[in-house]
């Protein structure tokens, strides 16, 4: 008997699959079959990313979820089918994404979770590299292993190793401990005159990348604010006060820009400028606090060796909050 409807149970939570699998469902979805089609489609993504936290205190914490579904199929008779009824399906989630040219529900990358074979970091400084712990075995930089251990945790699917000071050479390898996966050169950036600044942004793979600027920053206050004209001659004297202004000033506050330069970099690291300016959570490190930006430039024209020669990005970003506090 041909298919009517479906019902699924959704569960997302942290944790240990099926140990700490809640005993409510999330979301309860139904969805008749579409006269002429011989299969149901559900998107569930949206629902997900409820779920899936953003927040970030240079603390690098692994924000994925199990998600699992509990799908129940029903016959014209509107009875449930005998054959495997519910079905259960379950995911490790992350907040990523794919292109249009990748097609539905692409299957990305599951080692090191950068898009880019060349980081730059500043000279005796360390940084962080994601990795997605189910799809790694070890980890080699500049000759020592670091082996990746996965206990099924959501707290443990991304693991973020840290990239010593000066080094330059960091190897991925396959759960087989044999199979390389990917090389990432490192290269030390010497910067004595400007200040450094520290970016860090969900990327592409749902997890967080550090991408570090080097050159001449610039600070500006945009102030924003409303006025009015009073009367102020006084009712008594018909006199007015001249240190008593007519127009008065109100709902005043300012936006901070910063205007941040790369430095001269490698035309490879394109594919991360490319994930900053399409990332919905960016922050910086600013006056030793880590705090929220907005990429404030829209457009971006790609830069290469050939036709630009030296590469640098000049970018601004807002801060995303109002410089007087007006939090209620």
């Amino acid at each position: 008997m041909p298919l009517k409807r479906i019902e699924l149970n959704l569960y997302i939570y942290e944790g240990v699959l099926n140990t700490n699998k809640p005993s409510t469902p999330q979301y309860t979805i139904k969805k008749d079959r579409i006269s002429g089609n011989t299969n149901i489609s559900l998107e569930i993504g949206e629902l997900v990313r409820d779920y899936l936290s953003s927040t970030f205190n240079d603390d690098y914490l692994s924000h994925t979820r199990w998600v699992e579904a509990d799908v129940f199929y029903f016959d014209e008779a509107d009875q449930p089918f005998t054959f495997s009824n519910p079905q259960n399906f379950s995911f490790i989630a992350l907040d990523g994404y794919g292109y249009f040219e990748d097609g539905t529900n692409p299957e990305l990358q599951r080692h090191a979770l950068i898009s880019s074979n060349t980081i730059f970091i500043p000279e005796d400084t360390s940084s962080k590299l994601p990795i997605f712990a189910e799809g790694v075995g070890k980890v080699t930089i500049n000759g020592v292993d670091t082996q990746i251990s996965d206990n099924g945790n959501t707290n443990q699917k991304i693991q973020y190793l840290t990239i010593p000071a000066n080094v330059d050479n960091i190897l991925v390898y396959d759960t087989d401990d044999t199979t390389l996966l990917k090389t990432i050169r490192v290269k030390n950036i010497c910067e004595p005159k400007y200040e450094t600044f520290k970016i860090t942004f969900i990327n592409k793979y749902g997890a967080f990348e550090n991408l570090f600027l080097f050159k001449k920053s610039i600070e500006n206050l945009q102030v924003t604010s409303d006025n009015f004209k009073r009367n102020i001659i006084s009712n008594t004297t018909s006199t007015y006060n001249t240190f008593e202004g007519q127009r008065e000033r109100y709902n005043v506050n300012g936006q901070t820009t910063l205007t941040l330069n790369t430095g001269f970099i490698d035309e490879e690291i394109n594919k991360t400028i490319e994930e900053l300016f399409l990332s919905e959570n960016v922050f910086i490190r600013f006056e030793n606090k880590t705090l929220p930006i907005i990429p404030k430039t829209q457009n971006l024209t790609f830069k290469t060796s050939l036709n630009d020669r030296l590469i640098n990005y000049t970018i601004d970003f807002d801060f995303a909050y109002d410089k007087i506090n007006n939090v209620r």
